[in-house]
């Protein structure tokens, strides 16, 4: 499954991959497999040549740390990476869900302040054929 990139200033291409793997602290082959593995996914240029951003960057060290410091095999980083992935997205959709909720709130509170203020009129007939008008509030 591709990683959904986070839009941002950092998303933009900076590093070959050689800067990128320096930066990241590993070795350029090392970058190769991750992108296999789709744990990263560097942009091409024209001349297709890999691209990392400062987020890559970011990633990739997470990566390292992940895999050196807690001695997580790429099975569970690629694991964590999803979850990290779907809890940034659920986070931005509750946010989106947030506003909506708090835009029907005010709609409705509108709504019944102008119900509050209209006044209702009721048509009967009158005894001698004609109608008649009755104001409520």
């Amino acid at each position: 499954m591709p990683r959904r990139r986070r839009a941002g200033e950092g998303d933009r291409p900076l590093y070959m991959i050689s800067v990128a793997a320096q930066l990241a602290g590993v070795h350029p082959q090392t970058l190769r497999i991750y992108e296999r593995r789709l744990l990263v996914q560097p942009q091409r240029s024209a001349g297709n040549t890999r691209l990392y951003s400062d987020a890559d960057i970011d990633r990739l060290r997470l990566i390292q740390q992940l895999t050196q410091a807690e001695g997580i095999n790429l099975a569970g980083v690629e694991r964590i990476l999803e979850l990290e992935d779907e809890r940034t997205h659920l986070e931005q959709e509750a946010r989106q869900l947030r506003a909506i909720v708090e835009a029907m709130r005010r709609r409705f509170a509108e709504a019944a302040a102008a119900r509050a203020a209209v006044v209702r009129t009721e048509i009967t007939l009158a005894p001698r054929g004609g109608l008649q008008r009755r104001y409520q509030r």
